[in-house]
């Protein structure tokens, strides 16, 4: 799940720039994702991902972890890009929510980029999804993401990335 971990933390540090949205409201007045959700951070976050996964690759040319999924080119991809695709997704549906940007969402701020993720594996690798993510992976996932995620929060809370620790 690393490339999947990685888009979040790699666009919150490197993005900023023009709105994915161009500051173009919805038909409910509110915006269509906010100014937290930058082309620059989405591209930057995407290649963060398929960078870790392009190592993570390598090492299973070099390392014997057979107990780890093998990872492909694809599988990588659609990690990084579904992590993203998830966020942008809540983001969409917390202002039609009027939740504004930073305000928690529990479970929702957790498991987006899961569920985006695992959402593209399916569309467009389910082979790779149904190897990969056998149960006793799915429960390590759902165990570890939140975690994971505010853990990651704090850090960008304290080193000035984020605005709030959650």
């Amino acid at each position: 799940m690393l490339p999947a971990y990685v888009p979040n933390s790699v666009a919150a540090c490197f993005g900023g720039g023009r709105p994915i949205d161009g500051g173009r409201v919805f038909s409910d007045g509110m915006r269509i994702l906010g100014d937290g959700k930058t082309w620059r951070g989405f591209f930057s976050g995407v290649l963060g991902g398929i960078i870790v996964g392009i190592v993570q690759i390598g090492v299973q040319g070099v390392m014997d972890i057979s107990f780890l999924p093998v990872h492909t080119p694809l599988s990588v991809t659609l990690l990084a890009v579904g992590a993203l695709l998830g966020d942008l997704a809540k983001s969409f549906f917390k202002r039609r929510l009027k939740k504004p940007s930073g305000e928690k969402w529990p479970v929702a701020d957790q498991y987006d980029l899961v569920a985006g993720a695992f959402l593209l594996l399916a569309l467009f690798d389910p082979d790779w999804l149904l190897s990969a993510v056998t149960p006793p992976v799915l429960f390590w996932i759902l165990v570890i993401t939140p975690l994971l995620h505010k853990m990651a929060n704090v850090v960008g809370y304290y080193a000035g990335v984020k605005d709030v620790p959650w």
